[in-house]
């Protein structure tokens, strides 16, 4: 009994190792949660990614083993008129469907930031196109682009026009007509996210500038787009990202055509690869296309943090 009274306590070079070990221990229960989620990223993403980097310098028809080419796919690239149209094409409908969503987002969610009756099923509505199937939204809008019993074209000749657009069927007009589309699907989506940032902004703000003598353009100018400045960015990385790799939208509505007139880099890349059986040359599309979402990225990055530290 007197040893177990006089015993020493534990000293303090007994605990590092229990920590050790309760340090391991969480970080292993941490990568459980991790891992599942992880390895779907790897097995489905990762992978697949490393793998088209690699075969983009190689000659490969999935029947015949590899061909190490080196930068002919490059080349070859750089004498193609398909994939030059395509890239035209592209940047085309980014330079058309980029403003003018967030304009349509913007504008909508300005409306419906109000207190009025029914804002929510209004809300509702706005949104509801972006969940619907891409394919049920293009066929119904080719329906109303339809040159000949269309609406559109209906109410183009009721008020005067009398050469209408042939819309999906010209040259001329089928980008302009997906482009119409895209916004219309898309700007539900991105209104919601400018609806998070107007209702962010501190309404003492709005009243110390209308204090100040301030008329509705100058709020909106001084007050609602400087808050609005981190919605704008991430809304403009989104829509950059998505309007370089549109792909279901053009297959479903003109299939590329009218001739090539609709033809973009994600359509190029699934006619080279699964159509044509030149998945070599269809990765170095493919790389090409992520180096330039990657170069458009980073300079939107560069210009958001140099009006940050102004």
């Amino acid at each position: 009994m007197a040893d177990v009274l006089t015993a020493a306590p534990p000293t303090a070079a007994s605990s590092p190792p229990r920590r050790f070990s309760r340090r391991w221990r969480n970080t292993l229960i941490g990568w459980s949660f991790i891992l599942p989620n992880f390895l779907g990223f790897a097995v489905l993403t990762l992978v697949p990614v490393i793998a088209a980097f690699v075969l983009s310098f190689m000659d490969w028809d999935s029947y015949n083993a590899p061909e190490w080419i080196g930068l002919k796919n490059f080349q070859r690239m750089l004498h193609d008129e398909s994939t030059k149209v395509a890239l035209k094409n592209t940047a085309y409908y980014a330079l058309g469907h980029v403003p003018l969503t967030v304009l349509a987002a913007l504008g909508l969610a300005l409306l419906l930031n109000r207190k009025i009756a029914g804002v929510g099923f209004f809300r509702a509505a706005a949104f509801f196109p972006y969940i619907t199937s891409m394919v049920a939204v293009a066929v119904v809008w080719n329906m109303l682009f339809n040159p000949e019993f269309g609406p559109i074209n209906q109410f183009l000749h009721f008020i005067g026009v009398d050469n209408a657009p042939g819309w999906t069927t010209s040259t001329s007009w089928a980008m302009p007509a997906v482009i119409v589309t895209s916004v219309w699907r898309d700007m539900g989506y991105y209104m919601i996210l400018f609806l998070a940032g107007l209702q962010a902004i501190p309404t003492e703000h709005y009243e110390a500038a209308k204090m100040d003598g301030a008329n509705n353009w100058q709020r909106f100018r001084h007050v609602t787009l400087p808050g609005l400045r981190p919605v704008t960015f991430l809304v403009l990385i989104l829509l950059t990202v998505q309007s370089f790799k549109v792909f279901d939208l053009i297959v479903v509505m003109t299939d590329g055509g009218p001739g090539r007139a609709t033809l973009v880099l994600s359509q190029q890349i699934y006619r080279q690869g699964i159509v044509e059986g030149e998945f070599g040359y269809a990765s170095a599309i493919s790389l090409v296309l992520f180096l330039l979402v990657l170069v458009l990225t980073l300079t939107q990055f560069w210009f958001n943090n140099r009006r940050e530290r102004k």
